[in-house]
């Protein structure tokens, strides 16, 4: 079975055949570090995590080329640190590194190449230049505009109409523009802004729009035309549109990517994530919580990544208590290496659907739980593929308790039970449980201990 994955260009499942099979390139939009990153873009890099653990699996970890930018100069950036009286540079680099942290803890890979906007301004600038010379592009009130009236099928990724795409969707609306739709692609600096959102170009002292940044990244790295381009379902209008227009206006020939990939919204509570409503969640708010990064990961791969996905306690609750059940059912087995068994992999070559191989994953747990080994090998190795199972089982179990307050109680109410107080070891035993924590006495007079 060849891979498949929904083609948001063509509107259909389409079997993956790479330009080159060699060299297999992928491209995701990254982070804007501004913030912590909130579930909704967690969820997107986990998916593309996914799919880039199933491509090195296909073609090999040397073949793919997996790369996820750091916009790190943008308006929101600008306002953000001007908010909290610090450095540009100085929330761009905490920003970041928070996002590592934040993607370490949902367990995903790290790309290949992670380049930043910042250093790659040249880049941009040489394609700018490229568009005005093809007079796609122009000058007015001393920005740079792209001209989408020069661009072939611009609609063509949406689908839609033009007046179909500015309903809900905020668009600059620059009298100055020739048309409501042109984008900006360089901004001319404002005299109060930071010294380091300011960069010289031909066009004068400013910064790059957002758009000609992963136009200007992919170039570098992946060439003018490569297989996938990645994103929340968000932003096919206007940032992915508006990449296609201004990457094959500037390189003549270029389709640029063959295959869009796009996951669906997410929810919390059935609503709209939106600090108004006080329901904005971030990757933080998680580790705060001291919920378990492969249970949020869990979470995020549940359903289908098309599908939109609603994040609430019960279905938070729900993924650990599945991993719980995983790990009891290789609780005493030895596991050792074992091959993706064909049937788990075939779910994920079906456009990556996570769901069924979930599924498939609780049916071998159920018979590894009827002493079955070789199912339990199955569960981990297919939950290792997922990024799933990253602690063993001790360490899964005891991870967020108090470890010495615990072995303490347990000696307590051992030194009680050989005092024969059974009132005191009972107590101790019902404490033990307030707190989460399952013991089981042994024959041999020790005590073991796991969390529920």
């Amino acid at each position: 079975m060849k891979l498949s994955l929904f083609n948001t260009l063509t509107r259909k499942r389409e079997n993956f055949q790479p330009l080159d099979i060699n060299l297999v390139k992928m491209y995701a939009c990254g982070p804007t570090v501004y913030d912590h990153p909130h579930i909704g873009n967690a969820r997107s890099v986990v998916v593309y995590d996914l799919l880039y653990r199933t491509l090195m699996h296909i073609y090999g970890k040397a073949n793919v080329l997996y790369v996820r930018n750091i916009t790190d100069v943008d308006d929101k950036i600008i306002d953000r640190a001007a908010e909290l009286n610090i450095p540009i540079s100085k929330l761009t680099t905490e920003t970041t590194l928070n996002f590592h942290n934040d993607m370490e803890y949902l367990g995903c890979l790290k790309p290949t190449k992670e380049p930043k906007a910042t250093e790659h301004i040249a880049d941009m600038i040489d394609i700018i230049q490229k568009l005005l010379a093809a007079e796609v592009a122009y000058e007015a009130a001393n920005h740079i505009y792209f001209d989408v009236s020069k661009a072939h099928n611009y609609t063509e990724l949406s689908g839609r109409s033009l007046d179909e795409l500015y309903e809900g969707v905020r668009i600059d609306n620059d009298n100055n523009k020739k048309h409501p739709a042109d984008f900006v692609l360089w901004k001319t600096a404002k005299e109060e802004d930071d010294i380091s959102a300011k960069f010289p170009s031909p066009f004068g002292m400013g910064r790059p729009g957002w758009h000609i940044e992963c136009s200007a990244m992919s170039y570098k790295f992946l060439g003018s035309n490569f297989d996938i381009h990645g994103g929340g379902i968000d932003l096919i209008f206007p940032h992915h549109t508006n990449e296609i227009a201004q990457s094959c206006c500037a390189f003549p020939g270029s389709s640029y990517a063959k295959y869009w990939i796009h996951n669906g919204f997410l929810t919390v509570d059935h609503e709209k994530m939106s600090k108004s409503l006080g329901n904005f969640v971030t990757v933080k708010d998680l580790r705060d919580k001291k919920i378990k990064g492969d249970a949020a990961r869990l979470l995020l791969l549940m359903t289908h990544y098309r599908k939109p996905l609603d994040y609430n306690e019960k279905a938070i609750n729900d993924a650990e208590k599945m991993l719980n059940y995983w790990y009891r059912a290789i609780e005493n087995v030895e596991t050792v290496n074992t091959d993706i068994p064909r049937e788990f992999l075939n779910c994920l070559l079906d456009d990556l659907n996570t769901h069924l191989a979930i599924k498939l994953i609780n049916d071998f747990a159920k018979q590894a739980h009827a002493n079955d080994i070789s199912a339990a090998q199955k569960v981990v190795a297919c939950a290792k593929f997922l990024g799933l199972m990253r602690l063993d089982f001790n360490e899964w179990f005891k991870g967020n308790v108090d470890d010495v307050l615990i072995n303490q109680l347990i000696a307590e109410r051992l030194e009680a039970k050989k005092e024969k107080n059974w009132p005191l070891a009972d107590q101790i035993r019902t404490q033990l449980t307030k707190i989460g924590v399952t013991i089981e006495d042994r024959p041999d007079g020790s005590t073991i201990w796991k969390t529920n």
